[in-house]
């Protein structure tokens, strides 16, 4: 009796290998951002294996969408870390689309938080006046406009974010360092996301914490609705008058941090109508750690975007009363399905300028650049 054994040969399909080379290396780690996973980036199903300094690989896992043509860029977790040039140029997106089974790659540098960037892109920084009248306070202020660095050749009109404490946002001789925003811009044209006005408000040196403390607080009795109350009805008029902005509230955010963290909120809380746009920063909640938020089912709500971000190594408190915040507004009754809030932690960011400026890039994308959801 003959018996016959069936056997099948499994024909292994072939995976593609990718090897990258780059002399300018650090200790942050590679990822694959492309057509294969929607150009997601930190995604950790691409991130590559660090052979040796300088040296990454990735294997490709077998699947139909790997079949085809590959487009794709390295980063070190963002775009704001994404591949540059050896003169800190962008790169274009890199094409695999042959039958090799290995591509080998080369990387001269790396963006870290969005640096290095052309000057030629820097936005065009106006002085509007060195005492703006703010009749609601009855005092005058230093104020400025930083303009894309193409306004003058362009007819597009552009998203306005206004922000606080202006001596700390773009000037190289600041006390306690500076965002570097003009900067952050000039990288972030490159990528299509720094067509914006910004308007910065200078802050009344010792009278800040009075102007940016809304109503009666732990530090007393503040003037920040009359401070508000000049952003809105003075000096956004004069803004939309006197530049090519598109007015809307949808277009329209306003920022700060600590103290102008603060009152950022409010701004946002008290006129939905005119800010549809938050960019809040390591808020100064624990001088109202109960805060109200009654006062906003008697308005129509309407779609707002919030970008929280608090630092773990600012205080004992900081990371608790904005996670709490941001639970209490997505979760308000009034508010249901309008109050969009991505809430951003850095366990190491300290209370300081330098993350404030790591988080700028990122929160003008989403806030204004961007259809993603939280």
């Amino acid at each position: 009796m003959i018996s016959e054994v069936s056997s099948s040969i499994h024909i292994p399909t072939r995976t593609k290998k990718i090897v990258l080379q780059s002399p300018e290396d650090d200790e942050r780690p590679v990822y694959l951002s492309g057509n294969f996973n929607n150009w997601a980036t930190q995604d950790y199903r691409f991130k590559m294996k660090k052979i040796e300094p300088g040296k990454y690989e990735f294997n490709f896992p077998e699947g139909p969408e790997f079949d085809g043509e590959l487009i794709y860029k390295f980063t070190k977790g963002d775009w704001s870390e994404v591949e540059i040039d050896r003169y800190g140029n962008r790169t274009p997106n890199r094409h695999w689309n042959d039958d090799k089974t290995v591509k080998i790659e080369r990387v001269a540098k790396w963006r870290k938080n969005w640096l290095p960037y052309r000057p030629s892109q820097l936005p065009q920084i106006h002085l509007i006046s060195e005492e703006f009248q703010i009749p609601q306070l009855n005092k005058t202020r230093k104020i400025w406009a930083l303009l894309p660095h193409d306004y003058q050749t362009s007819t597009e009109h552009y998203p306005v974010l206004y922000l606080h404490d202006a001596q700390n946002l773009f000037n190289e001789n600041a006390e306690f360092g500076n965002w570097q925003i003009d900067k952050k811009l000039a990288v972030m044209s490159d990528y299509g996301i720094g067509k914006i006005i910004i308007i910065a408000v200078e802050h009344g040196e010792k009278e800040r914490v009075q102007e940016y403390n809304v109503g009666k607080t732990l530090l007393g009795q503040g003037h920040g609705k009359q401070y508000i109350r000049f952003i809105t009805d003075t000096l956004k008029p004069f803004v939309d008058k006197t530049y090519r902005t598109k007015p809307e509230r949808d277009f329209t955010g306003i920022g700060g941090s600590s103290m102008g963290g603060l009152v950022s909120i409010f701004s946002g809380l008290i006129y939905p109508e005119v800010f549809g746009k938050l960019m809040v920063f390591s808020p100064s909640l624990w001088v109202i750690p109960k805060i109200k938020l009654g006062f906003l089912d008697f308005f129509e709500p309407q779609e707002t975007r919030i970008y929280l971000y608090a630092g773990g190594d600012e205080s004992e408190t900081m990371v608790d009363h904005v996670t709490k915040l941001r639970k209490r507004l997505v979760k308000r009754e009034s508010l249901q399905g309008k109050m969009k809030v991505r809430l951003s932690i850095n366990e190491k960011g300290k209370h300081n300028e330098s993350y404030w400026s790591d988080e700028f890039p990122k929160a003008i994308e989403w806030l204004f650049f961007s259809d993603k959801p939280e």
